[in-house]
């Protein structure tokens, strides 16, 4: 700890109710809570609309958090809790997503929970691996603990999850998104027809990731393409707003409908007929290492892999957040915030 610098630099917002930050220099953070673990982050990825949610959601984030965006981290751990006897250990490279409600990793030492970290996979460097926490989480809690899906289907060979799957047919907005093109890949490894919803120039590559059928939304609207022959038994959305309005006429009855946007309800149609006993969800991800570790095993297995719109210098900060709010990203953002090689 002797060798660790007095002060760091740090991206904040400079105010909950405007976009605008700066990179400035602080104390390096302190660990105050028993399952601490300080970091030396190399890479940090921050999430669309993040500069958001301190005003509109202020009865979720706290008004006493540093304003430190960016919540998905790579890093080196520094120190660990004094008391802790687990299998991390000073040096380890992990990955994870802090929690929303704490200070975020857009900074050189950044403090993690040991429930959130995750040993980094071999097969993934720093850039990558800031590029995996919130997007494939989010996918795998939207697909396995809300959407309805078994992750036995995971499992290579014929077994019954995989057969079980295999009967569902997936609809995935945003399908070449940070999360989309996570939640694509995993439904269509678990067994699962997966219908993706994108744009003209991203079809080839939302078939890539394992699609079978996609939906071109400038030429067709899901209200468009909707009908019983095409009706899917669950909806993974990611977009809200028109979009979701539209999931509901491609829904089956008893489906389940999942968004990651606002409550599916609130956007159903007041004239739809039909649709009986949807199971409706709206859903914050939780930052959980061990979750993150069974991603990490299929990363190594090269099963699945993270997808990377763009990298910027921590000095290019304003045009990485610029790239991220322009809604034709594919993939994730990355800031490096260490020097490195890779």
């Amino acid at each position: 700890m002797s060798s660790l610098p007095l002060s760091m630099k740090t991206l904040l917002q400079l105010s909950p109710h405007s976009p605008s930050l700066t990179l400035t220099t602080s104390p390096l953070p302190v660990p105050s809570h028993p399952s601490d673990v300080l970091i030396k982050v190399y890479t940090t990825a921050p999430c669309k609309g993040e500069l958001t949610w301190a005003a509109a959601f202020p009865d979720v984030i706290p008004s006493t958090k540093t304003p430190v965006p960016s919540q998905d981290l790579a890093g080196v751990i520094v120190s660990l809790p004094p008391a802790y006897t687990g299998g991390f250990k000073p040096g380890d490279k992990v990955y994870c997503r802090i929690e929303a409600t704490r200070p975020g990793a857009a900074r050189e030492y950044a403090l993690a929970r040991l429930s959130e970290l995750a040993m980094i996979p071999k097969n993934l460097g720093w850039i990558r691996a800031a590029a995996t926490p919130l997007s494939s989480l989010t996918a795998w809690q939207a697909l396995f603990t809300h959407g309805g899906l078994n992750k036995e289907g995971l499992l290579e060979g014929k077994n019954p999850a995989r057969e079980e799957n295999a009967k569902k047919r997936v609809l995935i907005t945003g399908a070449t998104g940070g999360v989309g093109s996570w939640a694509v890949q995993l439904a269509a490894l678990a067994g699962c027809e997966v219908v993706g919803l994108c744009g003209p120039n991203k079809i080839a590559h939302v078939k890539e990731l394992g699609a079978s059928e996609v939906v071109n939304y400038k030429e067709t609207s899901l209200r468009q393409w909707a009908s019983p022959e095409r009706e899917v038994d669950v909806v993974l959305d990611m977009v809200g707003g028109k979009t979701l309005e539209g999931c509901w006429f491609a829904i089956k009855d008893q489906g389940k409908m999942v968004s990651i946007c606002a409550p599916p309800e609130s956007a159903r149609p007041s004239h739809l007929v039909g649709k009986e006993g949807v199971n409706s969800n709206f859903f914050i991800v939780e930052p959980l290492g061990e979750d993150l570790t069974e991603i990490g095993q299929l990363i190594e297995a090269g099963k699945v892999r993270p997808t990377v719109d763009s990298v910027w210098s921590f000095e290019e900060y304003g045009a990485a957040f610029e790239r991220l709010e322009s809604g034709q990203t594919t993939g994730k953002v990355v800031l490096r915030v260490a020097d490195f090689d890779e």
